[in-house]
């Protein structure tokens, strides 16, 4: 990725991340990653929830494109349909594997299911970066590295005032660093779910050929 996402797309972006930034949500596009193509009710057996729950949220997940559907005879079926959520559980489970140091997640490829309470945590996490300006100044970290506050207030168009605000909340969270360079604060991107998020949705807007199909 060289260069920022056209305005309406990432606002689109923001929007489907937003819709996983839910733990049962996040825990049935896990349980659709490792299982593939799955009903409502082994969904919601797999998952141990309340069906009506489950399919109220795959619901929303439809609707915000996150996921497809297939019927076979009476029954509809769901997959992930998105590449973004996917690649989310790769890194979900690379960083459980250093956390916990159980090495198998560190394996290129792997997949288990995940604890309720580690999945739980990282739609809590993403629910804090999910957010139009919060992405546009990690996306701008992503492609220019480290940059001071009027570089970012330039790149992204934004007032210093929203810029500076924002960045103390994304360092608070731990999603960029600083450093100081003289009388300017220089930040940078983190690595995590964050950084992991961004990147894959440039990697599915890049692949497409007609945009608009984003």
């Amino acid at each position: 990725m060289d260069k920022q996402l056209p305005i309406p797309i990432m606002k689109k972006a923001v929007k489907g991340i937003g819709y996983i930034s839910h733990p049962l949500r996040l825990r049935i596009l896990e349980y659709l990653d490792v299982y593939g193509l799955s009903s409502v009710s082994t969904i919601t057996k797999g998952l141990g929830e309340d069906q009506i729950m489950v399919s109220q949220s795959l619901k929303k997940l439809r609707d915000a494109n996150l996921v497809k559907t297939k019927r076979k005879g009476i029954f509809i079926y769901y997959d992930i349909n998105e590449e973004y959520p996917a690649s989310i559980f790769d890194c979900m489970r690379k960083l459980f594997g250093y956390m916990t140091e159980q090495m198998k997640f560190l394996k290129d490829g792997y997949k288990e299911i995940l604890p309720n309470d580690y999945t739980t945590m990282v739609a809590n996490r993403i629910k804090l970066f999910a957010n139009f300006d919060k992405m546009r100044i990690l996306e701008y970290l992503i492609i220019n590295e480290e940059c001071c506050v009027s570089e970012i207030v330039k790149g992204i168009g934004s007032d210093q005032l929203k810029v500076s605000q924002y960045l103390k909340r994304l360092r608070d969270d731990g999603f960029v660093v600083a450093r100081r360079d003289g009388r300017f604060m220089c930040y940078s991107i983190t690595k995590g779910v964050h950084k992991s998020s961004i990147q894959c949705i440039h990697k599915r807007y890049d692949s497409l050929k007609n945009k608009s199909d984003f």
